[in-house]
């Protein structure tokens, strides 16, 4: 079994009930089933229990995913759970929803035409992101065997700063990872890097609309532009994948002037998480294809499922229809206009954070929260007596996780806390979350010497 490395020894094997409901002397197997059946409402109870020793997530400033949602929104999905979104037949509706979000997505981001929209839904950015770089690397081997040339050795050139589903792709599937690294200021992909390491092999360049390490935008026209300039030289063709997995949600609706999406030729497809600044919760994806040349037959599946032959692109099989529903209802119930007003409000809730956390002076912001509501801050050098670390274990005595990490390769020395500010994230948790890391500070410029470091804090791994 997979464990988290810091995870707490194993409990003991029967678990206690609580002499309610009539039940006394009553213990139950921890790791096995029971030979019996609990009542429903004990069974609860325990579960409940256990599960209030979780963390607040309205208070949880580490992590991109959705935590709050209308309850109307609540009340469909609730609905929705028992649709399995595979079976498109039993659920002509549903699938018609999906439909509607893709071509919703498709106008969002400029495709060419829209009306043959090409893409589907999966359970998150992270599947999404994967079935476009399977889509990448089957293109090129398509135009590789055409030519009589190798197909053995494919490569994907991105950024050392992209999310963890870029390095499983390419350990699934066999494509090596050629990664820029960080350099000085630079925290993210670069043209002339990306360039740099393209050749006759590269699959693709992936480039990130919005960093999880510091909420940075990467430089989708430069890099494109850097491609043409090197299909010209050289007569290599090599497309773009955008990771919006945030981004894809916030710019077009607060950047509507950045060039970023399918009007960028050199864009082949665009992944995002519905439940990120989708607005959904926990479940949901998107991956859209420029065009349906974009994506090869080959790798659509039809099954006869339940009476109906079905085409099928995905990692999953069948998961609740409940998410792709609660998208749609969002794209219904927002608009453009809710959409932008409630990213809208996200960002100036992160860049004004950002600027009274660096008016308090022991920090020095790396990013100001103004392209993601997303930043990131460090110590300045002359604070030696705390760490990063050191702050954010003593914000978790008030229930926040306000995450500390170190950066990736050849920037190690920097370690940073981040805050994502999501939707139900207000200007009050904000000056709540900036007071108490106000007096915190006054309790932490009294020690000696760091207490915590990156080894030692409970804190997070990016």
């Amino acid at each position: 079994m997979l464990k988290h490395p810091k995870a707490t020894p194993p409990k003991p094997d029967e678990l206690a009930v609580a002499p309610r409901y009539g039940l006394d002397d009553l213990t139950i197997p921890r790791h096995e089933l029971a030979a019996g059946e609990l009542a429903p409402e004990v069974a609860y109870q325990i579960v409940h229990d256990e599960l209030m020793l979780d963390g607040n997530a309205r208070l949880n400033t580490a992590t991109f995913v959705t935590t709050w949602m209308e309850p109307q929104a609540d009340r469909l999905m609730a609905e929705c759970f028992d649709k399995n979104m595979i079976d498109k037949d039993e659920y002509p509706q549903t699938a018609e929803l999906e439909a509607r979000c893709v071509h919703i997505l498709s106008r969002l981001w400029h495709a060419p035409d829209a009306r043959e929209a090409t893409g589907c839904s999966t359970t998150g950015s992270s599947e999404a992101a994967m079935l476009g770089g399977l889509a990448l690397k089957r293109r090129w081997q398509h135009r590789r065997a055409v030519a009589g040339e190798a197909t053995a050795r494919p490569n994907l050139v991105m950024g050392i700063n992209v999310q963890v589903c870029w390095e499983k792709f390419a350990n699934y599937w066999d494509v090596e990872m050629r990664l820029v690294p960080m350099d000085g200021d630079r925290y993210h992909l670069s043209a002339e890097e990306a360039v740099r390491l393209c050749d006759e092999n590269t699959i693709g360049v992936v480039a990130v609309l919005g960093s999880t390490f510091d909420g940075s935008y990467e430089p989708v026209a430069q890099i494109c532009a850097a491609l043409d300039d090197l299909q010209a030289r050289t007569g290599l063709d090599i497309p773009v994948h955008v990771d919006g997995a945030s981004g894809a949600f916030i710019a077009p609706f607060l950047d509507p002037d950045l060039q970023w999406d399918f009007r960028l030729p050199r864009v082949a497809s665009i992944n995002t998480s519905g439940h990120k600044y989708g607005l959904v919760y926990p479940g949901v994806g998107w991956i859209v294809w420029r065009d349906a040349q974009a994506l090869p037959e080959d790798l659509i599946f039809w099954v006869n499922y339940l009476g109906d032959n079905m085409p099928t692109f995905a990692l999953n099989f069948s998961r609740p229809g409940a998410q792709v529903v609660a998208q749609y209802y969002n794209f219904l119930r927002l608009g453009f206009a809710g959409y932008t007003r409630v990213q809208g409000y996200a960002r100036d809730v992160a860049t004004r954070m950002a600027a009274q956390i660096a008016e308090l002076g022991p920090f020095e912001l790396v990013t100001r929260g103004d392209e993601l509501p997303v930043f990131a801050v460090k110590l300045r050098d002359e604070v030696t007596n705390f760490t990063v670390f050191d702050v954010s274990e003593a914000l978790r005595e008030r229930g926040w996780q306000v995450p500390a990490y170190t950066f990736p390769k050849n920037r190690e020395d920097l370690a940073a806390l981040r805050i994502v500010v999501r939707r139900g994230f207000t200007h009050d948790l904000a000056d709540m979350l900036i007071d108490d890391l106000d007096r915190h500070l006054q309790r932490l410029a009294k020690q000696s010497g760091p207490a915590h470091d990156a080894s030692t804090a409970s804190g997070f791994h990016h």
